[in-house]
């Protein structure tokens, strides 16, 4: 069964809701941090990229720059029962992709410990262990070369 993923930006006000609801679903609600968390300051300057299948949004990611030439790579979720089928990795690409357009040199990233496996597919190298999220959840920072 063929399944199109559509990777585009969040447009209109439904769908930056539907986009924030995602990433305080699978990056927040689990440890019981309240709505509001899964954002930060650098929100309106970012990219923001989500996966969906027909209209439903199953996976996003988001790209700001720390420099002209640093990018960093922040809040990749993808919903529990689309993991495992290349939507983050299709996210990552797109999110690389417009890294790169921009004028990025490398992009960093902190992988929690159950990410990095994916990301050092993805060519990511382990720079060091940064943080610990929500006193349970370790954070490696990551870095690759464009």
């Amino acid at each position: 069964m063929f399944i199109e993923i559509k990777i585009c930006e969040p447009q209109t006000k439904q769908e930056f809701k539907k986009y924030y609801e995602l990433r305080w679903k699978i990056l927040r609600k689990p440890w019981k941090q309240p709505k509001g968390s899964e954002k930060d300051e650098r929100e309106k300057e970012a990219t923001h990229i989500m996966a969906c299948i027909d209209s439903k949004i199953v996976g996003v990611g988001r790209l700001h720059f720390n420099t002209e030439k640093e990018a960093q790579i922040r809040y990749m979720a993808i919903e529990e029962e689309y993991r495992r089928k290349g939507i983050g990795s299709l996210i990552l690409k797109e999110l690389e992709k417009r890294a790169k357009e921009k004028g990025a040199e490398h992009i960093v990233l902190n992988a929690r410990e159950k990410a990095v496996k994916f990301y050092k597919k993805h060519y990511y190298k382990t720079v060091k262990r940064t943080y610990t999220l929500f006193e349970s959840i370790n954070h490696w920072k990551m870095q690759k070369r464009l």
